[in-house]
C-alpha cells in the first residue's frame, strides 16, 4: 500500500516550499528567524544604537515644538516646511537648503537700499550743482558790476591813501581841492631857514615851486593835482596851526631838483636824476582869510560824526599834503559866514 501524505499543519503557507515538501512548520520557523538575523538594505538605515535614538527623539521634539509654533502664529506652509528641513538637517549634521523666498528676503533689501543711497547721493550731487551754478553766476555778477565800476572812473595818475572817495567821481572831472602845509615860523635845517608863511606866498612874483615833501602820500597826492585846483594854505608846526588862506595848483607835477642838492635841508642821497624819487607841484596865491581856523575848531567839527569826520588831515596829522572833499571844503568856507 502507499505511504499516505501527511496534512499541511494550518498555519503554514500552502504555497511555501516546505508545503510543497511536507517539512513540518518547525523547519520553516527556524529558516525564518535566519533569514531574520541577516541585515537588509532598509534594517541598515535604521539606527539601533542608543546615541542614535536619543537624538531622533530630540529631533522628534524639535519638529513637535515649531510645528506647534507655527500654528500658533499662523506662518504659512512654505515656512513650516522649511523649519521641519531645518530640524532634519540639525539630526543628519547637513547644512538646510536655503529656499527661494529665503533668498529673495536677503537680495530685495540690498537692493532696496542700494537704490534708496543712490537717489540720495544724486539729490545731494543736484543740490549741490545748484549751488555751485548760482555761485558762478553771481561772482560773474560781481566782476561785471566791478568792470563798469573800474571803466567808470577815470584814471588820474599814481594812487595813493588819499584816492577819491566813493561818491566823489563828479569831482575826478572837474576841480579837487586840497589841503598843504607850511612852517610859518623860523627854524634852521642845514644852516638854512625853512620858513614858508602865506605872507611869503603873496609876495612872491612867480609860482613858487612846493619843494621839499618827502612823504610817499603827499607826495602821490601832488602827483594827482591837476592845473586849476584849489588848496587850503595851512600853517603848521607853530603855537596855534590851522588854516589861513587859499592857493591855486598853476603846475602840475615835475622832479624836485631840491632832492639832488646836498647843501639843501632835505637832500635825498637815494634819489637821482635816472631814477627821481620826489615831486613837486607850483602855486600861487589867491586869498588869505580873515581869520586863522585852527586845528582845535576843525577837530570840534568832526566829532559825533560831524562833516569833518573824514577830513585827511585830521585823521592822518603828519601827512603835510592831503586830500579834501567838496562837502568838506565848502563847510570850512562856510565858516566865516
Amino acid at each position: 500500500m502507499p505511504p499516505m501524505k501527511r496534512k499541511a499543519e494550518p498555519d503554514s503557507e500552502p504555497d511555501s516550499p516546505s508545503a510543497k515538501r511536507g517539512r513540518p512548520t518547525t523547519a520553516k520557523v527556524i529558516t525564518a528567524t535566519a533569514t531574520s538575523s541577516r541585515p537588509t538594505r532598509s534594517s541598515a538605515l535604521v539606527p539601533n544604537s542608543r546615541e542614535d535614538q536619543d537624538a531622533k527623539s530630540e529631533a522628534s521634539k524639535i519638529v513637535t515644538k515649531i510645528a506647534t509654533k507655527s500654528k500658533k502664529s499662523d506662518v504659512s506652509e512654505p515656512k513650516s516646511k522649511s523649519a521641519k528641513t531645518a530640524a532634519e538637517a540639525v539630526v543628519t549634521g547637513s547644512n538646510p537648503p536655503t529656499s527661494k523666498l529665503e533668498k529673495k528676503k536677503k537680495v530685495t533689501p540690498r537692493k532696496s537700499r542700494a537704490v534708496t543711497t543712490t537717489a540720495v547721493k544724486t539729490g545731494q550731487i543736484d543740490a549741490l550743482s545748484a549751488k555751485a551754478r548760482n555761485a558762478e553766476a553771481e561772482s560773474k555778477t560781481k566782476r561785471a558790476r566791478k568792470g563798469k565800476a573800474a571803466k567808470a572812473t577815470p584814471k588820474s595818475g599814481p594812487k595813493s591813501g588819499s584816492q577819491l572817495e566813493d561818491g566823489d567821481d563828479e569831482e575826478a572831472e572837474g576841480q579837487r581841492y586840497w589841503l598843504m602845509k607850511a612852517e610859518p615860523e623860523p627854524r634852521i635845517e642845514k644852516g638854512k631857514d625853512v620858513k614858508f608863511s602865506i605872507d611869503d606866498l603873496a609876495a612872491a612874483r612867480e609860482p613858487e615851486g612846493w619843494d621839499g615833501v618827502r612823504n610817499l602820500a603827499a607826495r602821490n597826492n601832488m602827483r594827482a593835482m591837476k592845473k586849476g585846483d584849489l588848496a587850503f594854505f595851512y600853517h603848521s608846526n607853530c603855537k596855534i596851526p590851522g588854516i589861513v588862506g587859499i592857493m591855486e595848483i598853476v603846475q602840475e607835477h615835475s622832479v624836485d631838483e631840491s632832492a639832488f642838492d646836498p647843501s639843501h635841508p632835505y637832500y635825498d642821497q637815494k634819489s637821482s636824476r635816472d631814477n627821481p624819487k620826489w615831486e613837486l607841484v607850483h602855486v600861487e596865491f589867491r586869498e588869505k582869510f580873515p581869520r586863522m581856523i585852527g586845528l582845535k575848531e576843525l577837530q570840534s567839527h568832526s566829532r559825533d560824526g560831524g562833516v569833518l569826520e573824514g577830513m585827511q588831515t585830521l585823521r592822518q596829522s603828519r601827512l603835510s599834503v592831503s586830500r579834501v572833499t567838496k562837502a568838506e571844503w565848502d563847510f570850512v568856507m562856510g565858516l566865516f559866514g
